[in-house]
């Protein structure tokens, strides 16, 4: 893997994962490797719609768990039939 893919990967890890200190150094070091600002913001869009997947998944668990009807809809399912998810 280039290291151009290694820093945007780890930038998504990082938003993925909440960690603010982790974002900061691997931004400055996408910005050394000359990374765009739109590639890093698809990279950190990327993250999050995975990251909301998740929660949404934990909100419709624990609804389960409680008994309750109300389920959300998982980010997937809106763009693939295929998806996991369904």
């Amino acid at each position: 893997m280039d290291e151009r893919t290694k820093l945007l990967v780890s930038l998504a890890a990082a938003t993925a994962a909440n960690c603010i200190p982790c974002f900061e150094y691997l931004f400055c070091e996408a910005e050394a490797a000359e990374l765009t600002r739109e590639e890093i913001q698809t990279a950190v869009d990327l993250a999050s719609k995975v990251k909301n997947g998740a929660h949404i998944a934990l909100k419709n668990s624990m609804n389960d768990i409680m008994g309750l009807e109300e389920q959300y809809t998982m980010p997937c399912c809106e763009q693939s039939k295929n998806s996991l998810c369904e």
